[in-house]
C-alpha cells in the first residue's frame, strides 16, 4: 500500500488549502482513511477520517465546520478541505489507512497500518 499526499503550503490565516491523498497497492474499499497532524514534539493529533466503502467520516471537534474529509473512488484519492485556516493549524500532514477500524477508534493514530510521506501546511498570522 503506498500514500501519496499533497498540497500543502504556505497561506494566510482565514485562508484554505485542499490536501490530497492518492492511494495505491490494492483495494480499499475495507479500509478506513485518516487524516492527521504533528508538529515538533508533540503527539500526532487526529484530524480527520473517512470509510472508504461507506462514506461516514468523523472529524476532530477543533476542525469542525472548517475541514471537511472526502473521497473519490475512481481516482482512489481522499481529500481534506481546509478552510478559515488559524495559525494554529500549522502542521506536518499525514494521510493513513487500516483496516477494522470501528468509528469511535477512527482518531486513535495507532489503529493505522500505512502513512503516506506527509505534506507541510503553514498559516501565517
Amino acid at each position: 500500500v503506498q500514500l501519496q499526499a499533497c498540497g500543502g503550503g504556505l497561506v494566510q490565516a482565514g485562508g484554505y488549502l485542499r490536501l490530497s491523498c492518492a492511494a495505491s497497492g490494492r483495494t480499499f474499499s475495507s479500509y478506513t482513511m485518516g487524516w492527521f497532524r504533528q508538529v515538533p514534539e508533540k503527539e500526532r493529533e487526529f484530524v480527520g477520517a473517512i470509510r472508504w466503502s461507506t462514506g461516514i467520516s468523523k472529524h476532530a471537534d477543533s476542525v469542525k465546520g472548517r475541514f471537511t474529509v472526502s473521497r473519490d473512488n475512481a481516482k482512489k484519492t481522499v481529500y481534506l478541505q481546509m478552510n478559515n485556516l488559524k495559525p494554529e493549524d500549522t502542521a506536518v500532514y499525514y494521510c493513513a489507512a487500516g483496516t477494522g477500524i470501528i468509528i469511535s477508534s477512527m482518531s486513535s493514530h495507532r489503529n493505522y497500518d500505512y502513512w503516506g510521506q506527509g505534506t507541510e501546511v503553514t498559516v501565517s498570522s
